[in-house]
């Protein structure tokens, strides 16, 4: 919000020669965010000139220039060159002298005004265009007081600078959403006099214009509101005021204070009756239209969009309506979109001469889901999403009616036009003494709280009865119309701590309860973590959305869950696997020259059961905790939702070097880390030959848990790498990190036995088919415990074997606790292990 110094002193008491950062630092005070200051960065000397003589002097390059000679309160004129052409010998018009600066392209390069010779001439000066003083984008011409902003009661040499607003400047804050009714003058006055103690004047009840507002009782114009769709129960508009002002001249000029104004807010100007809208919506914060009452067809209807309709907007867009958009329609069909953008058809336009002024409250949510539907943010959006003041309807109305009359030079016709006033009023707030108290951490007395309540606009009434030594039990506080944000007592609580000021609360650390802390899953999660980092791999944080074709690629057979509102378009669905975010990590590190990736995430998938329906409207309310079939019908209300952990590897796992050559990354590195990580939280982890569609065949392995299925290793298959744009090898790992938790056991440790081990090899040829996992499981099994570590070593598929065999070579580890082994005890155990697999599998020692 920017905020005019000028337009901010009409309602607030500012210091004299007020800094610009001590208005930031006052709001900054009461929760708003300083953001940045504007100003029109012009310095004089700026000043009114009359044109005495203008003659046009044809140039050898096609131009023609005007030597002109201008009275500037001198006793002689000032000789000055000008291009443009649209005044003439009398007019008034604005001139820079001489020393003057001018924006320029940036606010480091100034534009300077000095005396210099062009066109055989020494230009004394310049006359001024509205766009080289920052006043508005026009540069077809000079500024002409009269005309441009019906200036004529002005002398020569009067200074230029108060007279256009240009000594003005403006300072701009951030407003969060819940105080839409600081998206004002009105607001931010009443925020500065909380910070800084001054006197605070509501523009929107100055007892004129509410006199005016409520002896103007419009009737006879026919307004209703059929709202046969109302969103969660509420109607989309319980407040209208429509005024009409007739004989309106569209053609005079805005008052250069209010296009000043304008511009510092960040409003262009337009045309009058436009300006004075946007006017009376920056001062009250009332979004106001303005429709040519000669175009409209019978009386007004606020309604919602029928099938097929369409309407097309003030910016010139066809759009198709959604039976939810609030319309503002006529005789004729929809002439706007309630609360965001008015119809093309009944725009205020130079012919109009009758305009009918309309002030409504409208529903935020409606007009939010309007807004974004339509991708439409408008001024008037923006304000009524984050809360209007339903009161002040007509009091805006009549602002627009008088300023009209005023500068427009229209006549107020009362006996035309509609009036519903809003009846739902705010529900009292019970707050009980003490509350403030011990929410803030500070102490507040009675009257303090009382009296910044009252200070906000609330009504505050003590509850009956008091304690002991006669305090107050409490208050009964209402919130005045404008703070829809109020509504429970921690509101109220924040808004004493707010206005009183947050240097009151004290800074103390709290202590920890004692026996609580991380629980055991949270524990291994973390653990999980820091075993992949340790071993090589950087995590990522993708978001937990999914692209279309990505809902169910990587989780054949079970369906995605598609958001009803989601944050992008093109990602409407809950990711069902970490994979999708770590390939768009991946492809954004390899546009950027990074090839060798090794990267990890853990985070939560959501995994609906196929053919159930998630997702409910009954939520509960926030006044108090959920009873247990409550929190048990919202958690059947969302899908599955497990902890997973996934990886990524691509390019090199050990980059070359000299004397080494490159080792790149593949399924070995993704089943290692899968183990790597079971024997880090203590869970036994299988590994199985698998197939899965997005995955390499005879290079994909299933993961299992306690012989569950738990997640998957291997690399993606080459057409799906070439779709993604990544290497034709990418190695992948997802695992249920849930499940790896559960099977967790504390780890045990073993001494270290003193005694020799006895090592053998031994190599078995085996069907092709056969997985040496399972072969070397069903070894360990009837070797016994004497067999301490066995793993493969070889797999060998040539000469000397079969076609359709493989020869498997382990290597083989023995030791007993208690003595060294001889030979012939761990060539007894090895012969165990051969036999159960030669029973089990047909295997058969390779000779």
């Amino acid at each position: 919000m920017r905020v005019p110094v000028s337009w901010l002193a009409e309602v607030v008491d500012l210091p004299d020669r007020v800094e610009l950062e001590e208005l930031h630092a006052a709001l900054v005070r009461v929760g708003f965010e300083e953001e940045t200051t504007h100003a029109f960065r012009v310095q004089g000397p700026v000043v009114v000139g009359r044109v005495l003589s203008r003659e046009p002097e044809p140039q050898s390059n096609g131009k023609t220039i005007n030597w002109c000679q201008v009275d500037v309160g001198e006793p002689e004129p000032r000789g000055i060159v000008c291009g443009a052409h649209n005044f003439e010998a009398g007019d008034l018009v604005v001139v820079t002298l001489p020393g003057a600066v001018l924006p320029g392209p940036t606010p480091d390069e100034p534009f300077l005004i000095a005396a210099r010779k062009t066109y055989g001439h020494v230009s004394d000066g310049m006359i001024a265009s509205e766009r080289e003083l920052g006043l508005g984008d026009d540069h077809g011409g000079v500024i002409v007081l009269s005309r441009k902003y019906g200036i004529t009661d002005v002398v020569p040499g009067q200074d230029a600078m108060p007279l256009l607003g240009l000594d003005d400047a403006a300072i701009e804050i951030n407003v969060t959403p819940d105080r839409g009714y600081a998206l004002s003058i009105r607001g931010i006055g009443r925020e500065y006099s909380h910070a800084t103690g001054a006197e605070y004047r509501d523009p929107a009840r100055e007892p004129g214009l509410t006199a005016r507002a409520e002896a103007a009782a419009p009737t006879g114009f026919p307004l209703a509101v059929a709202d046969d769709a109302p969103i969660r129960g509420r109607v989309g508009c319980d407040a209208f005021a429509a005024r009409t002002v007739r004989g309106v001249d569209v053609a005079r000029p805005t008052p250069a204070w209010m296009v000043a104004r304008l511009r510092l807010a960040g409003v262009r100007s337009i045309s009058l009756p436009v300006d004075i809208t946007n006017y009376v919506m920056l001062e009250l914060g009332q979004p106001i239209h303005a429709y040519d009452l000669g175009t409209l067809r019978g009386g007004i209807t606020v309604r919602r969009a029928r099938p097929g309709e369409r309407l097309t907007t003030l910016d010139g867009q066809d759009r198709a309506l959604d039976p939810e958009d609030l319309l503002i329609a006529d005789d004729s069909g929809p002439i706007g979109l309630a609360g965001v953008m008015g119809g093309l058809a009944t725009e205020v336009s130079a012919a109009t001469t009758d305009v009918l002024v309309e002030a409504a409250h409208f529903d935020p949510v409606s007009i939010a889901r309007t807004a974004r539907r339509h991708r439409l943010w408008s001024e008037a959006s923006r304000r009524y999403e984050r809360g209007v003041d339903p009161a002040i309807g007509r009091v805006a109305a009549q602002r627009v009616v008088d300023l009209l009359v005023e500068l427009a030079g229209g006549t107020a016709d009362n006996a035309f036009g509609a009036v519903l006033d809003a009846t739902a009023q705010p529900e009292s707030i019970e707050l009980p003494a003490g509350f403030v108290d011990g929410l803030v951490g500070a102490d507040y007395t009675d009257a303090e709280i009382a009296s910044t309540l009252r200070a906000i606009g609330c009504d505050v009434e003590p509850l009956g009865g008091s304690g002991e030594a006669g305090e107050a039990r409490g208050w009964s506080v209402t919130p005045p119309t404008w703070r829809p944000d109020l509504r429970t007592k921690a509101d109220l609580a924040e808004e004493v701590a707010r206005v009183v000021g947050y240097d009151r609360i004290p800074a103390a650390l709290p202590v920890a309860p004692p026996g609580r802390g991380l629980t055991g899953p949270q524990r291994l999660r973390r653990a999980a973590a820091a075993a992949l980092a340790g071993s090589g791999l950087v995590e990522v944080l993708s978001y937990p959305f999914a692209g279309e074709a990505d809902a169910e690629r990587w989780t054949p057979g079970r369906p995605a869950v598609r958001l009803a509102n989601p944050i992008d378009g093109a990602l409407p669905f809950l990711r069902t696997s970490l994979w999708p975010g770590l390939i768009q990590a991946a492809r954004r590190n390899l546009s950027r020259g990074l090839t060798d990736l090794a990267l990890f995430e853990i985070g939560r998938v959501f995994l609906p059961e196929p053919g159930t329906a998630y997702g409910t409207d009954a939520l509960p309310s926030a006044q108090a905790r959920p009873d247990e079939a409550v929190l048990e019908a919202l958690e059947a209300s969302v899908p599955p939702q497990p902890w997973h952990v996934g990886a990524l590897f691509l390019g090199d796992a050990v980059p070359r070097q000299p004397g080494v050559a490159a080792v790149p990354s593949g399924i070995a590195d993704a089943v290692s880390t899968a183990r790597h990580l079971a024997a880090a939280l203590g869970a036994p982890l299988e590994v199985a030959r698998g197939a899965h569609p997005a995955l390499h065949p005879g290079r994909a392995a299933e993961l299992r848990i306690a012989g569950a299925p738990a997640g998957w290793a291997g690399e993606l298959l080459p057409s799906i790498a070439a779709e993604l744009d990544l290497p034709r090898v990418v190695a992948v790992l997802e695992l249920d990190l849930g499940a790896l938790v559960a099977a967790s056991a504390p780890a045990r440790t073993a001494p270290i036995s003193g005694f020799p081990a006895a090592t053998q090899d031994v190599s078995l040829v085996v069907p092709t088919a056969t997985p040496a996992g399972e072969l070397l499981a069903a070894f360990r099994a009837a070797a016994g415990e004497l067999l301490e570590d066995a793993r493969l070593v070889d797999d060998y598929r040539g000469p000397g074997i079969p076609d359709d065999a493989k020869s498997l070579t382990f290597a083989l580890r023995f030791r007993a606790p208690d003595r060294t082994l001889t030979q012939a005890e761990a060539t007894e155990a090895k012969l165990r292990g051969v036999e159960a697999v030669r029973e089990a599998f047909g295997a058969a020692l390779r000779e």
